[in-house]
C-alpha cells in the first residue's frame, strides 16, 4: 500500500511545535559579522566558528579592520578552522571590495553577495534572512538532508532542493523552516543513525517509513550447498 501524502502544513507545524525558539547558532552582532562567521562556517561547525570568532571580533569587527593585515596574519586568526588558508585569502579580499565598493557596509541582493570571494549561494541565504530579514532558505547538509527525507524535497541537486522547498514552503516561513530542518538535522536526524525511533516526526518521514520496512522484511537464507 502507498504510503499516505503527508500535508507540508502538517510538517512545518510539528517541527514549529519541536523548535519553536530556532535561531542562527553563529553568534555575531552585525551583518558584516554574520558574513564573516558563515564565510568561515564552510566544513566547520557553528560552535567551534563561535570560539574562533569571538576573540576576533573584538579587534576586527569591520572591514577597514582587515585591510593592513597580511595573509599569514589572517590566517594566525583562523587556523583552528578547516580551509583556514582560503578562507582566509577570501575574507581580506571580501573586506577590501567592501570597503572600497560598499562603503564598508554589507550588500542586500544575491547577485551583489555572491560576486564576494568565498560567498556562495548559501551563504548569501543566511545573511540575507538573518542580517536583513529578507525571505530565503540556505541549504546546507542538515537542511538537505532532512528537506529529501521527510519529502519535502526530492533530488540530489542543492539548487534544486532550494528550488523545491521554495516552492513548497509559504514564503513567510522560508527563514524559520531553515532553522527548523538545521535544528532537527543536528539534534534528531543525523547523518549516520538518525534517531528515527523516537522523532515525533517519524510517521510522516518518508525516509523513516522506508527503514521500517526495511527493519520488518526477513531475511532471506541463502540455499545450502550440495555436499
Amino acid at each position: 500500500m502507498a504510503q499516505r501524502k503527508v500535508p507540508v502544513a502538517d510538517i512545518l507545524d510539528n517541527l514549529q511545535q519541536l523548535y519553536p525558539d530556532a535561531h542562527c547558532e553563529l553568534n555575531y552582532t552585525t551583518p558584516f559579522e554574520l558574513l564573516i562567521a558563515t564565510i568561515l562556517s564552510a566544513q566547520c561547525t557553528d560552535k567551534r566558528v563561535n570560539e574562533i570568532t569571538a576573540p576576533m571580533f573584538q579587534q576586527l569587527n569591520q572591514p577597514e579592520h582587515y585591510l593592513h593585515l597580511t595573509q599569514e596574519e589572517m590566517e594566525e586568526h583562523i587556523k583552528g578552522l578547516g580551509l583556514y588558508k582560503n578562507k582566509s585569502k577570501n575574507i581580506l579580499e571580501t573586506c577590501r571590495i567592501l570597503y572600497e565598493k560598499y562603503n564598508s557596509e554589507v550588500p542586500q541582493t544575491h547577485a551583489e553577495l555572491e560576486a564576494l570571494p568565498g560567498v556562495g549561494r548559501k551563504t548569501a541565504n543566511v545573511v540575507l534572512s538573518n542580517a536583513f530579514g529578507i525571505p530565503a532558505i540556505a541549504v546546507d547538509t542538515h537542511v538537505f538532508r532532512v528537506g529529501n527525507r521527510l519529502g519535502l524535497a526530492n533530488s540530489d541537486n542543492v539548487d534544486e532542493v532550494e528550488r523545491q522547498l521554495m516552492k513548497r514552503i509559504p514564503k513567510e516561513k522560508w527563514t524559520d523552516a531553515h532553522h527548523w530542518l538545521i535544528w532537527h538535522g543536528r539534534r534528531v536526524c543525523s547523518s549516520r543513525n538518525p534517531q528515527c525511533g523516537s522523532c515525533t516526526l517519524q510517521s510522516m518521514c518518508k525516509f523513516a517509513q522506508a527503514e521500517a520496512k526495511k527493519a520488518k522484511k526477513p531475511a532471506t537464507k541463502k540455499p545450502a550447498k550440495a555436499k
